[in-house]
């Protein structure tokens, strides 16, 4: 059972340092333990433990579990990194809520895995929701009657899985690697002997490694070794669904019995490739150990295809919102609707003005826009009069330049928070650590906002003395 904490954080003056003295309060961290929304966290944190439970060990208590988390995305830290600085640093202690400095490591790294586990993307949207409707006060009440206000930006984005990319002679090679490994596992529990493949195993590596290694082989010689590859996984899977039909699956394991289903369903499609090369292969699985992972065709000038999953954005007074989250390619249009449909239920009233590519002007949106009263970037449909071009022209092109926002938020979440690079290699941390890259820019937009803030409301206090 989840023993909950006193939520009132001790002052700053309050903490005991490693060698006395007092924290600073303009500290980043102090700064982010007073944005943060701790109770919320706790409450999500507290649902992913049994109530009934008051056996063994307490478990790690919320803000101690998040805030280590936020560190590790908020600094782009590896997890034994992560606990190196925090053991370190004291004002990070001070963020998860330590009363004084422990110069030992709070728990071992590799916790941060079943940490990160016990919260899910939709947790972290609700908590960025928090953040933004407590640092966002509504300036003034929503028109009488309905009415637009505000804008909103869209975009979509990839955060590319720390994958290495896939070819089809690599994969199968990892396949036979697999099976191969999976056969000497459950080896001694069967009642066979002699060869434990039908093949030479030495000579079907050195085989992968001729093509491999070759700069640009040709195509009939690629053609050739994949389908040697190939022959070799389907003759280890035909010898394992053996071995499992006699052994049973809880002498065979559960941890193989996964790997054979996903080398299955890689065998299936690179058997359908090989015997159809012009037709395209659906929800095609491109690595071994993460199959959740799809080709996400982009078409950008860096790469046409990224491997990872596809996340679609809003922005709205500079706070970025996850709109979609999946693994699976869609087509970012359809996110439109439900977008302005949360903005909606978040200010009481549809923005004003929609600026986004030509992917979400389709027809549907523009209907959805017009019957509600939303400006959609872009031109109108139809040949424009005379008196419109001029005037549409200078729209577009401010709609262009606040547009350019989005991008930026983009590439600073993928080069400074590391959205680039997904390293988690479950379907749930994925998310998770897509997601709280994007927390954590927004947690750095609210300070600025706050800073920005205070020193205005410096210069006009010190205007008022001077007049």
């Amino acid at each position: 059972m989840l023993r909950k904490r006193d939520r009132e954080q001790m002052s700053v003056e309050d903490f005991v340092g490693p060698i006395g003295g007092k924290l600073s309060a303009k500290n980043r961290w102090v700064k982010m333990a007073n944005v943060m929304p701790w109770d919320l966290i706790e409450e999500i944190y507290a649902k992913s433990f049994k109530n009934d439970n008051t056996e063994g060990r307490p478990p790690i208590p919320s803000r101690m579990a998040f805030g280590a988390l936020y560190i590790k995305e908020n600094e782009n830290f590896p997890q034994k990194r992560t606990m190196e600085h925090i053991s370190e640093n004291v004002y990070m202690q001070y963020f998860l809520g330590l009363t004084e400095f422990h110069p030992e490591p709070l728990f071992d790294s590799s916790m941060l895995t079943y940490i990160a586990a016990r919260f899910s993307k939709d947790d972290i949207k609700k908590i960025n929701e928090e953040l933004y409707r407590r640092t966002h006060p509504p300036k003034d009440e929503p028109p009488e009657g309905g009415g637009n206000k505000g804008t909103m930006i869209l975009d979509a984005t990839v955060a590319p899985a720390d994958i290495r990319y896939p070819t089809d002679i690599s994969l199968l090679d990892e396949c036979r690697e697999g099976t191969e490994k999976i056969i000497d596992d459950v080896w001694d529990k069967t009642d066979r002997k002699g060869h434990k493949t039908a093949y030479n195993r030495k000579k079907a590596r050195n085989g992968y490694l001729k093509i491999a290694k070759q700069r640009k082989p040709r195509r009939k010689k690629v053609r050739q070794a994949v389908h040697e590859q190939l022959e070799c996984v389907e003759k280890n899977v035909y010898a394992l669904d053996g071995i499992l039909v006699k052994i049973g699956l809880e002498a065979f394991g559960l941890p193989n019995w996964a790997r054979l289903q996903t080398i299955k369903g890689i065998v299936g499609q690179q058997r359908f490739h090989y015997d159809n090369p012009g037709e395209p292969v659906p929800n095609r699985i491109v690595s071994v150990r993460q199959p959740h992972i799809r080709p996400i065709v982009r078409g950008k000038a860096r790469s046409e295809v990224e491997f990872g999953q596809k996340i679609s954005l809003s922005i709205v007074d500079g706070f970025t919102f996850i709109e979609e989250q999946s693994w699976n390619n869609f087509a970012e249009g359809v996110t439109l609707i439900e977008s302005a449909e949360r903005f909606r239920k978040r200010h009481g009233v549809y923005p004003e003005a929609i600026l986004a590519d030509t992917t979400y002007r389709n027809r549907d949106n523009r209907a959805f826009c017009k019957e509600h009263g939303i400006r959609l970037s872009g031109p109108r449909l139809g040949r424009p009069k005379l008196s419109e071009i001029e005037a549409d022209r200078d729209q577009a092109y401010k709609d262009s330049c606040n547009r350019n926002i989005v991008e930026g938020r983009i590439g600073i979440d993928k080069r400074r928070y590391g959205l680039d690079l997904i390293y988690a290699r479950l379907t749930n941390t994925g998310e998770v650590e897509a997601a709280m890259n994007v927390l954590c820019m927004n947690v750095e937009h609210v300070l600025r906002t706050l800073l920005r803030l205070i020193f205005r409301r410096l210069v006009l206090a010190d205007l008022v003395i001077t007049a």
